[in-house]
């Protein structure tokens, strides 16, 4: 890998993301010695500007910063380097330098589990999942059940917007399910992760 360290100042940005959750942790500075030593001891080292020295994130704190990937941009001039963190990032105790929780998001699931979230600690009569919730987790695994069946004889159809209707009801009422029972869909692919690396 060549990288094009500005002429004037013999550095490159480095763009810290978390390797699972894709979360972006810190901006900071390399270069050519910072950037070896990262590769040869898998711990992510920095220059400091206002120090003029190089610096391994966590020495202090013991946050280390565990190299994954190092990838440079189209230009050759900016670095990508995916981690494994080992506690906050920032200087100022949050996960990310900008106040960010990093933890895995799944788009718009991860919205959909918040307003389930929301309609189970605010109940509503208005609502269908909090009248749902309401009636106790044996009408829910039952509702999960009876969307699972319909999903199975609309497969067996030629009616794709069918299928994929009761795919979205069997999704929800099982995120439901999820929530009652006490997890999360985060849980789920926790166990899922798990068996691959086992694989």
């Amino acid at each position: 890998m060549k990288i094009n360290f500005d002429k004037n100042t013999g550095l490159a940005p480095a763009i810290i993301q978390d390797a699972e959750t894709k979360k972006v942790l810190m901006l900071a500075y390399m270069n050519k010695e910072s950037l070896r030593k990262t590769m040869e001891t898998s711990l992510v080292c920095f220059y400091s500007r206002s120090r003029k020295e190089l610096w391994t994130k966590g020495e202090t704190s013991g946050n280390y910063l565990h190299l994954v990937s190092i990838k440079s941009d189209c230009d050759n001039d900016t670095l990508l380097v995916e981690v494994k963190p080992d506690g906050p990032v920032c200087h100022l105790g949050t996960d990310t330098c900008w106040g960010e929780e990093n933890q895995l998001q799944f788009g718009f699931l991860t919205k959909l589990e918040d307003i389930i979230t929301d309609r189970i600690s605010n109940p509503s009569d208005a609502s269908y999942t909090s009248r749902l919730v309401r009636k106790g987790i044996n009408k829910v695994a039952q509702k999960v059940g009876e969307e699972a069946v319909e999903v199975v004889i609309e497969a067996k159809d030629d009616d794709d917007g069918l299928f994929l209707n009761e795919s979205a009801d069997l999704l929800y009422h099982y995120l439901i399910l999820l929530q009652v029972k006490g997890f999360k869909l985060q849980d789920v692919i926790e166990v899922l992760s798990a068996r691959n690396e086992k694989k």
